[in-house]
Formats: structure tokens, C-alpha cells, sequence
């Protein structure tokens, strides 16, 4: 290799330096000192001591290391920047699980507590007004299954826990058939809307897994 060949070689790799050293330099705000100014300066001699033909050569090749030096800069920037976003999108969806299992234990707690009502927890009355129905069936059904359930009564029954369908003699709240279902719930169904409403949820639970799947097939089938 000719000295002319090394020297330019020499050039190429000092002023790349130099030049990412000032891209750096420039980024993180930093002053740049004197020796700084005087490696340009000697690159800058060396460069004029290169024949005028071979120049622009040794120029491409300062320039494509120094390309390849702010590619590498800005890959590890984004690397970075992947990493901190993967970071945060993994500490939302550990938030997002933890609320929607407190969330799943919270909804168990009370429709567990709601199931072990019975009728016997309500006033016994000689009969039962709608709204004394269907405030009945609040404390009975979880309050997120309640409009799913609601909307059921309200199509089979329009909550009149003495309804009789005259041609199949189907029964109350559910329209159970035979009406002898409810019995499963206690004795006084035929006068206690809460014995119905809990057979009614038991119903609803065992058959479909909850009154919102049986409103899903309800909504498809007209029957449940």
C-alpha cells in the first residue's frame, strides 16, 4: 500500500471521528473544546498534503464512515426508544388485568351474596306491586346481569308473577310450563314473586351460564 494510500486511509478515519464526535456533541449540548479544533485542524493539513485527484476520494470515504457512525447512532435510538414503549405498553396491560380481576372477584362477591337470598328475606304481602317485583329481583340478580334479566321478564311476563299463558298453561315471571318448575325454589311460588325470581336465575345460570346469554339466545330464538 502506497503512503499516499495509508495517509488518505489515516484522513478518512480522523475525520469521520471528528465529525460524529461533533454530531455528539451537538446533541447532548455539549461546548467543544480545544482540542477539538485542533484535530480539525490537522486533518484539514493532512487533507491539503493529499494530491488534488485523490481529495475527493478520501473525502467520500470520511463521509460514508461517517454515514455508517450516525446509522448506528440512530439504530440505537430507536432500539431505545422500542424498548421503553414495550415497557410501557406491558406495565398498561398488567393494570389493565389487575383492575379487570378485581373487577371479576368484585362481580363474584356480590352475585354470590345475592344468590343466597331467599324469599324469605322480603316482606311477605298479600300481593306485589311491579316496582316491589322488580326491586326484589335488584337484590337478587347481579347488577350487571339485571337488564338482561329484566328484559326477559319483560317479554315473557311483563312482570305479573300471575300470568297464564291459556293455551299452554305456562306461569308467572318465567312462564315456567309446567307451572310446577318453580317448586324447585319453595312451596308459596304461586303467591311469592322472590320464590320465582330465584328459580327464575337458577334457571337462567344452569341453562345458559348467566341472564345476559340467555337474553343473547332469547334475542335469536324468541324462547329461552
Amino acid at each position: 500500500m502506497s503512503r499516499i494510500s495509508v495517509r488518505g486511509l489515516a484522513v478518512a478515519s480522523a475525520t469521520a471521528v471528528t465529525a460524529v464526535g461533533s454530531v455528539v456533541g451537538v446533541a447532548s449540548g455539549s461546548v467543544a473544546q480545544a482540542n477539538d479544533a485542533d484535530a480539525t485542524a490537522s486533518d484539514a493539513t493532512l487533507l491539503a498534503d493529499i494530491p488534488v485527484g485523490q481529495q475527493a476520494q478520501v473525502q467520500t470515504a470520511s463521509l460514508t464512515q461517517q454515514a455508517s457512525y450516525q446509522a448506528i447512532a440512530a439504530d440505537e435510538g430507536a432500539k431505545k426508544d422500542a424498548e421503553e414503549a414495550a415497557r410501557r405498553a406491558a406495565a398498561e396491560t398488567a393494570i389493565a388485568k389487575k383492575k379487570a380481576a378485581e373487577k371479576a372477584a368484585k362481580d363474584r362477591a356480590e352475585a354470590k351474596a345475592k344468590a343466597s337470598r331467599s324469599a324469605g328475606d322480603f316482606p311477605i304481602l298479600g300481593s306485589y306491586s311491579i316496582g316491589q317485583i322488580q326491586d326484589m329481583a335488584a337484590q337478587m340478580v347481579p347488577s350487571g346481569q339485571f337488564q338482561c334479566f329484566s328484559n326477559i321478564v319483560d317479554h315473557e311476563s311483563s312482570w305479573n308473577y300471575h300470568a297464564v299463558n291459556a293455551s299452554s298453561g305456562a306461569y308467572g315471571l318465567f312462564q315456567a310450563l309446567p307451572a310446577g318448575k318453580y317448586a324447585s325454589a319453595g312451596s308459596d311460588w304461586r303467591t311469592n314473586p322472590a320464590t320465582q325470581i330465584k328459580w327464575g336465575l337458577n334457571y337462567m345460570d344452569s341453562r345458559y351460564g348467566s341472564p345476559c346469554e340467555a337474553w343473547s339466545f332469547w334475542q335469536a330464538n324468541h324462547w329461552y
